[in-house]
């Protein structure tokens, strides 16, 4: 344990830029690394990408044909032995809350590895992730490891909104993804847990690049400040409305499912507001959740929205769309749709929350063909695991 708060002092007192440095000479010192090395998962979920000085001068590597990505997927630490040099890579996730942010790899010699000592490396993983969270405040180095292209200037201000990739806690577990991850348009989702409740949002803005962008920005910041100043799922939606037809006066409008899960009980409230659509697996069953459709945010002055209730119980699977997934069509013209969702949700049962938008999206591009998607593509899958003291929704 000495080991371990030598590292939480030195990470904690480094500065934002020089924290792998600071990491390497705590291992090099404390278990005799030779090697150290952090890679990030990319934007698009398919690869790492090194943390380093230069952005881009070590090549990355795949998250589906690799050691590191082995890690990634399973969130297990793997130990490989380096043929003929006695020395042996340990590779460990580095996952905050349930959000996977990448693998650090250690390469030290085989007589000073004991299995033993893996707790104590998983730990310092856990603590450099929460210290590269707070790190990105002030640097803007691990946000360039995680890019494997350019992204437009509309993605950069998409993905500067998002909460995180997944979320984790007693009662659930969730994971989103959207596509393609390097010039995304309107889609955006968000997300907030107090003590009692999940606050989630799945937003589909109209229009393309820059003008879809700002829109998008304008509807989740007015959620987020109506949720912040305590207002009701309708207030929140009424005010956000109110905010978005301030600045277009009709002639822009967001698309939103907005809703509040009950942590206790199970008990969730919805607000429909637009094309963003849900499907629930409940005991190998999958049906799409449908509600009353009303008006998108911003289309009328003073919208009255009326929010419904539904209840999740323990061990359903949810999964929210945006309409770039269920009306894209495959080459010869057939929808996705619900049966190709339905499908997808099936196969990727037993795969956790976090890794089902991944494959759902990973079938649409299957599906879709080699044209490029015409839209926007968002999914987010949501596990309800039920209440922490154990009773059922």
């Amino acid at each position: 344990m000495d080991r371990i708060a030598a590292v939480d002092r030195a990470l904690r007192a480094g500065a934002p830029h020089t924290l792998l440095e600071v990491v390497t000479a705590a291992l090099t010192e404390q278990y005799g690394a030779d090697r150290v090395e952090l890679r990030l998962a990319d934007y698009a979920m398919r690869s790492l990408q090194a943390v380093e000085r230069v952005p881009w001068a070590t090549a990355p590597v795949p998250i589906h044909d690799s050691p590191q990505g082995r890690v990634f997927g399973s969130q297990e630490p793997l130990v490989v032995a380096e043929n003929g040099t006695e020395r042996v890579d340990v590779h460990l996730p580095i996952t905050i809350r349930g959000d996977r942010m990448g693998v650090l790899s250690i390469c030290l010699p085989e007589e000073r590895f004991d299995e033993a000592v893996l707790p104590e490396m998983q730990h310092i993983c856990e603590a450099l992730g929460h210290e590269i969270l707070v790190a990105e405040r002030d640097t803007d180095l691990y946000a360039l490891a995680r890019r494997a292209a350019r992204l437009t200037l509309a993605a950069e201000m998409q993905w500067q909104l998002l909460p995180g990739r997944a979320c984790s806690r007693t009662e659930f577990s969730l994971g989103a993804q959207m596509e393609p991850a390097y010039a995304i348009l309107g889609d955006n989702y968000d997300w907030s847990v107090s003590a009692d409740h999940l606050t989630l949002t799945v937003t589909n803005g109209m229009g393309q690049g820059i003008d879809a962008a700002l829109l998008t920005n304008l509807a989740v910041n007015a959620l987020r400040n109506a949720r912040r100043a305590g207002l009701d799922l309708a207030g929140q939606a009424a005010l956000a409305d109110q905010a978005v037809h301030a600045q277009y006066q009709g002639r822009a409008y967001v698309s939103v499912l907005l809703l509040r899960f009950a942590l206790a009980t199970g008990q969730v409230e919805v607000v429909d507001a637009g094309s963003p659509r849900a499907w629930r697996l409940r005991e190998g069953t999958v049906e799409p959740l449908t509600f009353d459709a009303q008006l998108p945010l911003g289309m009328f002055e003073d919208t009255v929205y009326v929010p419904e209730h539904f209840t999740v119980r323990a061990g359903d699977r949810l999964l929210f769309a945006s309409d770039g997934v269920y009306d894209a069509s495959s080459s010869a013209g057939e929808e996705f749709g619900h049966h190709a969702l339905t499908r997808a949700l099936t196969a990727t049962r037993l795969l956790p929350a976090a890794q089902v938008p991944g494959a759902v999206l990973h079938e649409l591009a299957a599906y879709h063909g080699e044209m490029p998607l015409d839209d926007d593509a968002l999914v987010l899958c949501l596990d309800w695991r039920g209440a922490a003291d154990g009773t059922r929704g």
